[in-house]
């Protein structure tokens, strides 16, 4: 749809509220609602995996290990695109009775902090992947060349201050 120049006869013109729209997915349609919340869940995981690993836990502690971890699954799944969240339930695995055993939990959080972990550096693989394309862009539009100050041999216009390039420093 084009718009056309108003004319007196139209009236003033009238800004348009548009609606924000939802980024962008990933070829894959992976996507993570609150990357912040993201975070935050992952480096609890981990101190807890730490933490289960450093001390012995009673039958207390390891049912509320596994009250953490569910919960935190479930934190997560709220924040994923729906192919995250399939790929999330394929790698956690419900435990066993109401209360694991220590190496229940502690293979529990470790597979839940690796998978965590690939997640991270897929969405640092993809941010690099944007940023070579927009670079690239970003090359093609202003000719392709790198940005020069002037070349070898050539005079600066009258009246342009000489530029020196600046020098090593130690």
């Amino acid at each position: 749809m084009t718009q056309t120049e108003p004319t007196p006869a139209d009236g003033p013109l009238t800004p348009e509220v548009v609606e924000e729209t939802a980024p962008a997915p990933t070829q894959d349609g992976e996507q993570v609602a609150r990357p912040t919340k993201l975070i935050r869940i992952a480096a609890m995981v981990r101190s807890l995996l730490e933490e289960a690993r450093r001390a012995p836990l009673d039958d207390a502690g390891r049912r509320a290990l596994k009250e953490i971890h569910e919960r935190s699954v479930h934190e997560l799944e709220e924040i994923l695109s729906p192919d995250l969240r399939d790929e999330l339930n394929e790698v956690t695995l419900p435990f066993s009775s109401e209360t694991p055993s220590e190496s229940e939990l502690r293979i529990a959080q470790a597979q839940l902090v690796g998978w965590l972990e690939g997640l991270f550096h897929g969405i640092q693989a993809t941010l690099f992947t944007q940023q070579m394309q927009a670079q690239r862009q970003f090359e093609e539009m202003r000719g392709g060349g790198p940005l020069e100050l002037g070349q070898p041999g050539q005079t600066a216009p009258p009246g342009a201050r000489e530029r020196r390039s600046p020098g090593a420093y130690l």
